[in-house]
């Protein structure tokens, strides 16, 4: 479908940017019944909202005049929920109504008010900014709403949920009551509604947003990975895929640190966003990922909502999604405009419960598998040399000159060796990982694994003792892990684990007694405080690890069974004092 008639100057513009037909929003905003009308709109992520009330203010402050009139006072007024949203914002709107005259100016923390306060006061017919710094603008007089006729709220469920709502009352209240106000939101929840109550004036409700479905053009993927190998997943995915943009999603300032850093030191063209950072770094790396000098961006939350980054096709999560709506969130910078994109969930054995119930909460249907294996990337570098455009596309007379001569000196095959090489150096190398497969009785989720769990199990001879060193008895320090058979617990990925964590090695650990919810393990004495330094200065791992008592030489009972009780209590059982009658009263 078409764009329907509408201002001269809009259509060149959307031509121009190559839009051919207006996505669900834009079609809806742009309809009879919406014309001149306060607008309450629910839309996805990546739907083309910014357009869509670019479009639906045009009959409010363009009309039918050819141009709009000279900077002044803004017309219309786009309240963003951060800097990075707000200047994309900006630029989107600078475009569109280029053609018409139309000057954009920002007003966002962390640039210099100062020079904003100098674009204010020479005019802009639409301005564009955060609530926190708006209302700055305002308290301080220069800001002018006066012939203001249009406000937009965009992303305003991200708005509320950041605090801004005292923020945007007070914009909102000093705006000229017979404005126009487009709320723009990607769901309607209860204190959306109020907020549109309050200032909207019969308004039209728009929904586009397809109500507990996930975006149709976003593959979701699940990964199974050990623990202590969430980086090294990180490093596989990308290199699995090789989008030309990826998101990588990390929980706090300091993972994204580490991750950043890390993925750096691998070789990958990487760069991170998180709220610690200055707006001019912020803005750096944003850029380098726009004009390509990266294809990785580490960030938090916070930090990337609202990013609209350029050939964005994979977003990972290497520290999971607090909810329903972060997974969403999150997993919506992929996937845009009609661009498919890949969503992929990293998921410790340990938390793999918490992982389904998040993809069923979601209505997510995501494909369970292992990491992919170091072979497996290879083999696709070697099907992405054999295609590359660099032996597809014409060579010109001085380059076949070179390369007859190189093949006389050299020879075929030393060439060719020399162009493997050459390719290979841009690839940052795969890590090897480990895949135990799927859990005991495949897939099951929530109530099929209660069950099973709840069947009598047979019983099982004592696990042969790891070979250990030799020690006295009693020479080692025993400590416990929360993780068990049950969540796929193995040597293979515990004792790597274990010397991350402790700073120690191999050889300074000794037996590890498996249970069905919990491991146990023991240190040499000669490592056991610097074991215990080193645990003690990294809280917040998703392991903890305790010190415990030593399970014994005997077979101990499996868990459910007495096993994570301890060791048996000696001598006659605590006598308790029996509380008298005023007592129990």
């Amino acid at each position: 479908m078409p764009f329907p008639e509408m201002h001269p100057a809009l259509s060149r513009a959307l031509t121009e940017q190559g839009y051919e037909e207006p996505t669900p929003v834009q079609a809806a905003v742009l309809e009879a019944g919406a014309a001149d009308r306060d607008l309450l709109v629910s839309a996805q992520t990546g739907s083309g909202k910014t357009v869509a009330y670019g479009l639906a203010m045009a009959s409010t402050i363009l009309g039918t005049a050819e141009r709009l009139p000279q900077p002044g006072p803004p017309q219309a007024l786009v309240i963003a929920p951060t800097r990075e949203l707000a200047m994309q914002v900006a630029r989107e709107l600078a475009w569109l109504y280029g053609r018409a005259g139309g000057r954009v100016e920002t007003c966002v923390g962390g640039m210099d008010s100062r020079r904003e306060q100098r674009a204010l006061a020479a005019g802009a017919q639409i301005v564009v900014g955060t609530p926190g710094r708006l209302r700055d603008h305002l308290e301080r007089g220069h800001l002018d709403l006066s012939v203001l006729e249009v406000v937009v709220l965009d992303e305003a469920d991200e708005m509320l949920d950041l605090g801004f709502k005292e923020d945007l009352e007070f914009i909102l209240e000093a705006a000229p009551p017979e404005r126009r106000t487009l709320l723009f939101s990607a769901t309607i929840a209860r204190d959306i509604a109020a907020l549109a109550h309050s200032y909207q004036k019969a308004s039209v409700r728009i929904d586009t947003a397809r109500s507990n479905e996930p975006h149709g053009d976003i593959e979701y993927r699940a990964i199974r990975v050990a623990p202590n190998e969430i980086e090294h997943a990180v490093v596989n995915v990308l290199r699995f895929f090789e989008a030309p943009g990826a998101l990588v999603f990390c929980a706090t300032r300091e993972a994204v640190r580490h991750l950043h850093a890390a993925l750096r030191e691998r070789g990958f063209e990487a760069v991170a966003l998180s709220g610690e950072m200055t707006q001019r770094e912020r803005t750096d790396a944003l850029q380098a990922l726009r004009d390509g000098r990266a294809r990785v961006c580490v960030a938090t939350d916070v930090a990337a909502r609202g990013l609209d980054l350029p050939d964005l096709g994979l977003v990972i999560h290497a520290d999971l999604p607090a909810n329903r709506q972060g997974l969403l969130h999150r997993s919506g910078r992929t996937g845009r405009a009609g661009r498919k994109g890949v969503s992929v969930l990293l998921a410790p054995y340990t938390r793999r419960r918490r992982v389904e119930q998040l993809l069923a909460s979601a209505g997510v249907d995501a494909t369970w598998s292992g990491p992919p294996s170091a072979e497996v990337i290879r083999a696709g570098d070697q099907a992405r040399l054999l295609t590359d455009p660099i032996l597809t596309e014409p060579s010109t007379d001085e380059d076949l000159a070179l390369g007859r001569l190189l093949i006389d000196q050299a020879g075929p095959e030393a060439v060719a060796a020399a162009l493997i090489r050459l390719h290979r150096a841009k690839l940052p190398a795969p890590e090897d990982l480990f895949d135990p497969g799927e859990p005991r009785g495949g897939n099951a989720t929530g109530r099929d694994r209660d069950r099973r769990e709840d069947r009598p199990r047979p019983e099982r001879g004592p696990r042969e003792p790891r070979e250990s060193f030799e020690r006295a008895e009693g020479e080692g320090v025993w400590f416990r892990l929360a993780v068990g058979r049950n969540s796929n617990a193995d040597p293979k990925w515990l004792i790597p684990m274990i010397c991350r964590r402790g700073h120690v090695t191999k050889k300074d650990i000794g037996q590890i007694r498996i249970f069905d919810r919990e491991t146990k393990f023991e240190i040499t004495r000669e490592a056991v405080d610097r074991f215990k330094a080193a645990v003690a200065s990294a809280p917040g791992e998703p392991i903890r690890i305790e010190a415990a008592g030593a399970p014994g030489l005997r077979r101990e009972p499996e868990a459910g069974q007495g096993a994570e009780r301890g060791p048996p209590r000696k001598g006659p059982p605590p006598k308790f004092k029996k509380k008298s009658n005023d007592a129990r009263r």
